[in-house]
């Protein structure tokens, strides 16, 4: 079975290789086609599964190409991870909000818009020739804003196009964990959009635990959610959000951190991964162990500025494994093998919660088999997550519309709607300063 990488240069990927070294069963993945646009960054990743590779007789193989129609014929899944503009952009996406005083995080507030508006053009372009060159091949979709660009690219491949995130399954974790759950056993009830969604129950045997959860402040307090957002918060809303969320109800703070901060997470990253791409350039380089020691630093700074605001200190060390490629593989697996799991994916609504649309993806407990995922039926969101979901919804929508267009009027619209642009001055200042730094911009008139 073939797995093309798109964004096969990209730092994460030696984990979702690791994981398909771990997979030896009939009907895996026998060969990984990575594409980037990036021959170095192409070499410097290949150099680092190659290593991974060592001792293991069955490993797939491995090839590069910076050419996407060689990358796609004939694959089976196509995984998108590509990140258009680099972290140059990342970085740059962080610096213009900050500057108008407002959140500049790459998936949340302006910088979620203006990543997703340089994106969205690109990942249909990639969904178009996706269906033209491998019709039968399925999506799997990490490209962040996930929950946009999986639904910009639905539009192309129709439920062919999945979209995970390794938050939810992360959350579910700790949960389980401190409730002396197996996470694998447990029913997890989330439900929302990408980085925006809540765990409302976790059930064992039927029975659902998080009441016991939210009744012990001391429990409640032990791991990361209940550090970051407080217990009496959590209490309050009766349910345990999305790590993402604390840019929500705690922007004011998050702002400050971020604006007091000697480095934007964005520039934190670009400059260390520079720092391992530069070493890879040298033939003696021990690839795998440059990568395993940047991994670690870049694991243990996530999201640091939010625990810096909580007081949350720092994150466990169970924290630190990632769990992307482990949905990936998982997926993969439950599709090409009709072994029939559950997973929390982003898809297409269809009729899930009433207060969205068919089309609109949304984050919630799928049912997968062969022919897909299936979103289970979940009751409906309380009011103020109902209302945040829907003002985020309509916020990508307008930038589907703005990349669709090339409207700058409407794009100035989409950053002027989200609940954390709090101005429509400050998003059309927004708009002239992501423009003005980002080329992938340039077509909004």
């Amino acid at each position: 079975m073939k797995l093309t990488i798109l964004g096969g240069g990209g730092f994460r990927v030696p984990l979702v290789y690791g994981a398909l070294l771990g997979d030896h069963a009939e009907g895996r993945v026998t060969r990984v086609v990575l594409h980037d646009l990036d021959a170095d960054r192409l070499s410097a990743v290949t150099r680092v599964l190659a290593e991974q590779a060592t001792g293991v007789s069955d490993a797939p193989e491995v090839s590069a190409t910076t050419d996407l129609d060689e990358a796609l014929t004939g694959a089976d899944f196509v995984f998108s991870a590509i990140r258009v503009g680099g972290l140059e952009g990342r970085a740059n996406d962080e610096r213009v909000a900050l500057a108008e005083g407002v959140l500049g995080q790459e998936t949340v507030g302006a910088g979620g818009i203006a990543y997703g508006l340089r994106t969205v053009p690109v990942a249909e372009n990639i969904a178009r020739r996706v269906a033209r060159v491998a019709p039968d091949a399925w999506v799997i979709n990490f490209t962040n804003p996930a929950g946009l660009v999986t639904e910009a690219m639905s539009r192309h491949l129709g439920d062919r196009v999945i979209g995970i995130c390794d938050s939810p399954v992360g959350l579910g974790r700790r949960i389980a964990r401190v409730l002396g759950a197996n996470p694998g056993e447990a029913w997890i009830d989330y439900v929302g959009l990408n980085h925006l969604g809540w765990v409302r129950g976790l059930r064992i045997n039927g029975r659902d635990e998080l009441p016991r959860l939210l009744a012990d402040p001391d429990l409640l307090g032990s791991f990361e959610e209940g550090k970051l957002f407080g217990t009496d918060w959590l209490q309050s809303l009766g349910a345990i959000p999305n790590e993402y969320l604390h840019y929500y109800y705690f922007n004011r703070e998050a702002v400050r951190a971020y604006s007091q901060a000697e480095k934007t997470r964005g520039a934190f990253l670009r400059d260390q991964q520079a720092g391992f791409y530069d070493e890879m350039k040298r033939p003696d380089a021990a690839a795998l162990t440059a990568w395993d020691r940047t991994r670690a630093e870049r694991e243990a700074t996530y999201m640091a500025e939010a625990r810096e605001t909580a007081g949350a200190g720092e994150r466990d060390a169970d924290d630190l494994s990632g769990g992307y490629e482990k949905v990936a593989l998982a997926l993969m697996r439950a599709i090409a093998r009709d072994e029939r799991t559950t997973l929390i994916l982003n898809v297409r609504n269809r009729r899930t919660l009433s207060v969205l649309d068919a089309e609109a993806v949304i984050e919630v407990p799928c049912l997968v088999d062969a022919n897909g995922a299936h979103p289970v039926t979940v009751d409906p969101l309380p009011d103020h997550a109902s209302g945040l979901v829907c003002s985020v919804k309509a916020v990508e929508r307008e930038v589907l519309a703005a990349a669709e267009s090339g409207s700058r009027a409407t794009a100035v619209k989409a950053f002027a709607l989200h609940p954390l642009v709090d101005s429509v001055n400050v998003a059309r200042r927004l708009v002239d300063g992501y423009t003005a730094v980002h080329p992938g911009l340039a077509y909004l008139k």
